[in-house]
């Protein structure tokens, strides 16, 4: 059988870009969105136990930056069913080279591409285009009291969000700065 994803490495150490194939005729196509075997070639081990859906209105409107500590870390598959995103995953792993630095890629339908997302990055991002529909494929469930946020408007992180920012939720605006006494994730 025909591969039905190309795994390009980003710069990170486990951060990954899928590229889905699509098998089409004159009635449609098929696009293969998740496959455990052939992903396990980008690293992904974990059973998905959780998928969620997300439906953002606006462009500008950013969402993050998220994770949860081990030991509930994940590993996230994230997925632009519909509109543009900038995606950005920012790197806590306490040991990592890329400490504290964050890699963003463009996700949209057309672009077929999914971002492979290891435990101990924070995730977020910001709609390029109004009417946006995102799935993400969760390694482990959504674990309250393990998870973690940073703020998105953070200018010790540095993330360079590339539209003005429309919306943003309170808890998102209100997330913690990051802390100089904070020496990353273990995980």
């Amino acid at each position: 059988m025909t591969s039905c994803f190309n795994i390009l490495d980003t710069p990170f150490a486990g951060l990954r870009l899928i590229r889905r194939q699509k098998f089409g005729d004159a009635r449609g196509y098929l696009q293969r969105l998740f496959c455990v075997e052939e992903l396990a070639a980008a690293g992904w081990t974990q059973p998905v136990v959780q998928v969620n859906h997300t439906y953002t209105k606006r462009a500008g409107s950013v969402r993050g930056l998220h994770l949860q500590l081990p030991p509930h870390s994940e590993m996230k598959l994230i997925t632009c069913l519909r509109g543009e995103v900038w995606d950005v995953a920012l790197d806590l792993r306490a040991d990592s080279p890329t400490f504290l630095k964050w890699h963003a890629v463009h996700l949209s339908a057309e672009n077929k591409t999914s971002y492979l997302i290891p435990p101990g990055f924070a995730h977020g991002f910001q709609t390029l285009t109004d009417e946006v529909e995102m799935l993400y494929c969760h390694s482990h469930a959504y674990v309250p009291s393990s998870e973690m946020g940073l703020n998105a408007l953070d200018a010790k992180l540095n993330v360079v969000w590339p539209l003005a920012i429309t919306d943003i939720s309170d808890k998102d605006r209100n997330g913690p700065m990051l802390s100089a006494a904070f020496k990353g994730v273990n995980v």
